[in-house]
């Protein structure tokens, strides 16, 4: 029996914010938590404005699979107190702000899990909340240069390489707020994060959430464990940078050019022939096994001497030259090898999208078949997270309602064959879900509050109109029949 998705009914609030945080609120989407991300109003241009136009609407994000918006000005009160009314219904909150933000708005911690105990406040920070860069503008590469992380990689004698903004961002940033969300989200079940522990009574209304504060630094830092400390092991990487087994200086731990296939693009394979037995089948693939000293079976040492590494390197180059990467594919399919080509994303996306026929390699069978489609990080089989490309059970929720059908899912809408995987969205994984400010946050003030557009809310130059009866139940204490600016 497939369960629904493991975050189901778990409502979180997402402040508009670049990449870190708006990652974190895609991971738990796809987990099955109903997102409402905040943003700024953008008004519609009025007939008498300059030129007709309004302000810019906010960049597109990327990041929005599964989500739906609101848009409330932050700078009013009305706005104030609309995000305090969501907060007390809500599960978690991700801030993405520079330390002191949201206190100035009056949504600090403090403020907001006074009136929400359970509320699991999230706050995403790019250097240390309490460090000498705390009040300092930061960017990933910025993050992974003071964490120690950047001076890891590179080639030897060239500057430290930045790994685009995959390890700050997203991996020591969002995937590591989302940790702790979901570590705060045990405790609070738990009644651990109740001062004096426990749940008291056991019916659950001693719980109370806490804050997490994560940042890219530390995160960065910890990601980066196992190599800070093989500084301290001289077979693993106590050299400088670019001299190491698992950091390119190895020959047989790095990545090799192969021979053009003539479609005007360099290719490449990787190698990763650490241990005898895998370099034994690398060598014999490439044709050199008996071919000289280098190459003698079970000379570890010589294997291992830094000193024979650029002779070896050099004849890899050259064998690796004499087939293109299709073949090289080819020739290494199916064996322990470690050689496995470098794959581009729009090969990938090509595959995914090919008929079962196609997408081989090499002239080869099945075997060579590419796997471009993407999935989720992890399968749970038994209440598994929202596909990330669409899957065959999507008809079972209808045409045009994927995201209301995905928060509401049952064990009849998921074939438990799909891989762990419950209804998925358009674009295969390729192509990333714009959100449009506001889409959707009238349907999550009616599910979150039960307020209806008319009675509670009207919609206004871009941003919600809050009417008073909404305030009041808001906790406003205001009389009278008026609107609010959001």
């Amino acid at each position: 029996m497939v369960g629904p998705p493991p975050l189901q009914g778990l409502k979180v609030l997402e402040f508009a914010g670049l990449a870190p945080g708006p990652f974190a609120g895609m991971l738990l989407a796809d987990a099955g938590a109903d997102v409402l991300r905040i943003d700024r109003p953008v008004p519609v241009p009025s007939a008498g404005a300059e030129g007709g136009k309004a302000n810019p609407p906010p960049a597109p994000d990327m990041l929005a699979r599964r989500k739906r918006s609101i848009a409330v000005d932050l700078k009013s009160a009305a706005g104030i107190r609309l995000v305090k009314a969501l907060a007390r219904t809500a599960d978690v909150l991700i801030e993405p702000f520079r330390p002191g933000v949201m206190e100035r708005l009056g949504l600090g911690p403090d403020a907001l899990c006074a009136d929400a105990p359970r509320l699991v406040y999230a706050r995403m920070a790019g250097f240390r909340r309490d460090g000498r860069y705390a009040a300092m503008a930061g960017h990933d590469i910025n993050y992974l240069a003071v964490s120690g992380a950047l001076s890891l990689l590179g080639r030897a004698g060239q500057p430290p390489h930045p790994p685009a903004n995959i390890l700050g961002d997203f991996a020591g940033g969002g995937a590591m707020l989302v940790l702790g969300v979901l570590t705060a989200l045990v405790a609070r079940e738990r009644g651990w994060s109740r001062p004096g522990g426990g749940d008291g009574d056991g019916d659950g209304k001693g719980r109370r959430g806490q804050v997490v504060e994560a940042n890219m630094v530390d995160g960065a830092n910890y990601l980066a464990t196992f190599p800070r400390l093989s500084r301290k092991t001289p077979a693993v990487g106590g050299g400088p940078r670019g001299t190491n087994l698992l950091d390119g200086g190895c020959p047989f731990y790095d990545t090799y050019e192969t021979r053009d296939d003539g479609s005007g693009e360099r290719k490449y394979v990787a190698v990763g022939a650490l241990e005898p037995q895998f370099f034994r089948a690398l060598v014999k693939g490439l044709g050199l096994a008996g071919k000289g000293l280098l190459w003698a079976e079970d000379d570890e040492k010589r294997r291992h001497d830094s000193k024979c590494w650029p002779e070896m390197r050099r004849e890899f180059e050259k064998a690796f030259r004499t087939k293109t990467r299709d073949e090289w594919e080819a020739v290494f399919d199916g064996t322990d090898a470690c050689c496995t080509p470098v794959l581009g994303y729009a090969e990938l996306e090509a595959a995914a999208g090919a008929g079962a026929g196609d997408g081989n390699v090499g002239g080869g069978s099945g075997r060579t078949r590419r796997e471009g489609d993407q999935r989720p990080p992890v399968t749970l089989r038994g209440t598994p997270w929202l596909a990330i490309a669409e899957t065959a059970d999507d008809t079972a929720v209808g045409g045009g309602g994927k995201d209301e059908a995905a928060r509401t899912i049952t064990a009849t809408t998921i074939d438990p064959v799909v891989r762990g995987q419950g209804p998925g969205v358009p674009g295969g994984g390729y192509v990333g879900t714009l959100l449009a400010v506001g889409q959707g946050g009238e349907e999550a003030l009616a599910e979150w509050l039960g307020w209806e557009k008319g009675t509670h809310f009207e919609v206004e130059d871009g941003g919600l109109v809050l009417l008073t009866e909404a305030e009041n139940e808001a906790g406003a204490g205001v009389e009278g029949k008026a609107k609010a600016k959001l």
